[in-house]
């Protein structure tokens, strides 16, 4: 009895060793894997904010009057920014639709954005920064001079907006940078050939002879080389309230270098809880190659067209997730 008591104990402290050597490769495992999953990600930063809002109205027998209506608006920001040793890599992706009925007319777009940016830069001093810069901008999908919804004026890739810039970039703190270049090639595109024929956007517009006969189509494309700035601001101004800003400006060298394009958004998140917020987000636009409809009295006769104001609002509660 004794030797088979011995013997289990021996059995149970061999057991036991092998477990803790077992136990003690499976740690340093661990580690070793952590320490990997770690040097890839080291220096990375990313995040964002998917915002989905629903708004729907009915009326039945209803004594005020009033057109039945649903609404669907969504919003997606993020970014992944990588900053290490002297290097600095931001990347951010914004991309929007919304869509409207409004009683027996058909479904409208309220809503439509692709806005693509990436920029690289190496410290050249302890704000400043070497940089490079890359932006690209279109929509999904077309769109029409509402309320005549037989007028297209836009389209995928019409216009669509491609920029290269070479500059500094000040970074004083990782909430604000201010990107200065006077070394900058943009490229208008505009891919539907029905808006390009009549010069939408700036590109050359189509030639036709005395008979009406079209003898050259519009150019799909236009080049402009300028000077070019762009500011971006993003900080939590207050518990639970997230604000992002960008503003662009662009010169055009050769063509009236003193009509500044402008380009400037903001985006508001107020957060209610883990899934529940609200998105305010406006952008206000002037170009002077983009000509619209002129009417000064404001009495609906068109007096000619030129470059205008621009600018949207849209308010938005609903499903949201910052992550």
């Amino acid at each position: 009895m004794k030797k088979i008591i011995y013997t289990f104990l021996i059995l149970l402290n061999s057991s036991f060793f092998q477990a803790q050597v077992i136990g003690k490769e499976l740690t340093e495992a661990e580690k070793i894997l952590k320490a990997q999953a770690a040097d890839t990600l080291d220096g990375w930063k990313a995040g964002g904010l998917f915002g989905a809002n629903l708004s729907q109205a009915s009326f039945t027998n209803w004594s005020a009057g009033g057109e039945n209506s649903i609404a669907v608006n969504s919003l997606m920001s993020v970014f992944a920014n990588y900053k290490k040793g002297k290097s600095s890599w931001d990347n951010t992706l914004l991309l929007a639709y919304g869509l409207l009925k409004q009683g027996e007319g058909g479904t409208r777009k309220t809503d439509d954005k692709i806005d693509f940016m990436s920029k690289y830069g190496y410290k050249a001093s302890e704000r400043w920064f070497y940089a490079g810069l890359i932006n690209f901008k279109t929509q999904f999908y077309e769109g029409y001079n509402y309320p005549d919804d037989s007028t297209k004026i836009s389209n995928f890739l019409t216009p669509a907006y491609g920029l290269i810039s070479i500059g500094m970039d000040y970074k004083p703190h990782s909430n604000f940078t201010l990107f200065l270049s006077p070394f900058t090639a943009r490229l208008t595109i505009v891919n539907d050939q029905s808006l390009a024929n009549i010069g939408a956007f700036g590109v050359t517009a189509a030639e036709y002879d005395d008979s009406g006969v079209l003898t050259k189509k519009g150019e799909n494309f236009r080049a402009e080389y300028g000077a070019y700035v762009r500011m971006m601001y993003k900080k939590d101004i207050m518990e639970n309230i997230n604000l992002e800003t960008r503003v662009d400006f662009f010169s055009n060298y050769s063509d009236e270098p003193t009509h500044v394009d402008v380009n400037w958004e903001v985006l508001l998140g107020f957060k209610v809880n883990k899934f529940i917020s609200a998105t305010l987000s406006t952008q206000l636009i002037y170009d002077h190659d983009t000509k619209l409809a002129l009417d000064r009295n404001g009495d609906g006769i068109n007096e000619g067209s030129g470059p205008r104001t621009q600018f949207k609002e849209i308010l938005g509660i609903g499903l949201s997730y910052k992550f």
